[in-house]
């Protein structure tokens, strides 16, 4: 059919006063479509994904994004685990950035396939298999581990009152890194000992924390500038919030001091596998994935009738602790409420 020769099913829409559309370019870009990618994710995706986004910009920016192969995705993957750091203490070959990488591309594609950029089920990077994850090294510590890592955090540095707050913390609660730099004012309540925590995947809990922690937190953050509710609790002297950096620094001062946990790779994350590991051979796993922030999490149909509450995690909190909790649940030696 010639451009001159009308369409007989065009014609025939025409006479019943019908219309179609022609169909119009997706052309764009991938330095183009990033923006919007960006705009729609969680603040969540974009520290996890940003620096691979930039880096697929710095692959692929003036490429449509209809022209992206399987084959050029697995060479960026491969090009972010040749470039990953090496002088990490967690280094594993690459593999976290390799994961990362593809974990990202997917994302950006999926958008894409969702926005009608590319057609649903073309995304290259779905057809590239992620690396092979390595079970972790990390453990829960020894209690003379712990011991010596709270002795070189209450010791030494410059804001041993900061760290050691840190350090009991991420102890108490098992938080996790995020969940900690995102406490505010208005998270903490010092009558019945709660935390309020946000983490990953926008999940939100209260956690109990011993009265003498939450006491100890609300000095901390209004002697050093909080004010407001939204006022972040963790501050440097000056007022400041702390930050990642604040982290990264204790463990490198910690490790400096206590080679063991240099080359261990030991971190803010084996904090939480303690006090979780601690709990479940104590209590039980349904107590444990309360603790953990995992009562919402997918898993095996038994899961559904071992779930923990709020006064539950307390118990085991006091247990751990050693102090009373006024939300903690009393047993007998059967396990029955008394």
């Amino acid at each position: 059919m010639t451009a001159e020769t009308p369409d007989p099913a065009h014609t025939m829409l025409a006479r019943f006063g019908l219309a179609v559309a022609e169909p119009t370019s997706h052309a764009i870009t991938v330095q183009e479509y990033l923006p919007q990618v960006i705009a729609a994710s969680s603040p969540a995706s974009t520290r996890s994904y940003g620096t691979y986004w930039t880096r697929m910009v710095e692959h692929w920016g003036e490429r449509q994004i209809d022209s992206i192969r399987a084959s050029d995705v697995e060479a960026f993957q491969r090009d972010c685990t040749a470039r990953s750091r090496q002088q990490r203490r967690n280094y594993r070959g690459g593999r976290h950035a390799g994961e990362n990488a593809n974990s990202a591309a997917r994302a950006f594609f999926r958008r894409a396939e969702a926005d009608g950029l590319i057609p649903v089920g073309s995304s290259p990077a779905h057809q590239v298999p992620k690396p092979r994850r390595l079970p972790s090294t990390r453990r829960a510590l020894l209690p003379w581990e712990m011991q010596a890592i709270t002795e070189v955090a209450r010791t030494t540095g410059n804001d041993v009152i900061l760290d050691s707050l840190i350090l009991r913390l991420h102890t108490e609660t098992a938080c996790r890194r995020g969940g900690a730099l995102g406490l505010r004012l208005a998270d903490l309540d010092t009558t019945n000992g709660l935390v309020l925590v946000r983490e990953k995947g926008e999940t939100i809990r209260w956690q109990p924390i011993t009265l003498s922690l939450a006491t100890r937190l609300d000095e901390h953050a209004h002697a050093r500038g909080a004010v407001v509710a939204e006022d972040p609790i963790l501050r440097y002297r000056n007022g400041r919030p702390i930050t990642t950096r604040r982290y990264d620094r204790l463990w490198k001062r910690i490790g400096e001091q206590l080679p063991w946990a240099a080359a261990q790779g030991v971190s803010t994350h084996w904090l939480r596998h303690t006090t979780l590991t601690w709990v479940e051979r104590n209590f039980s796993y349904g107590i444990a994935r309360a603790y953990a922030g995992h009562t919402d999490n997918t898993g095996p149909a038994t899961t559904t009738y071992i779930k923990a509450d709020l006064h539950a995690v307390a118990a085991a909190l006091a247990a751990l602790t050693g102090e009373p909790h006024p939300l903690a649940l009393h047993t007998n030696d059967l396990g029955f409420l008394t």
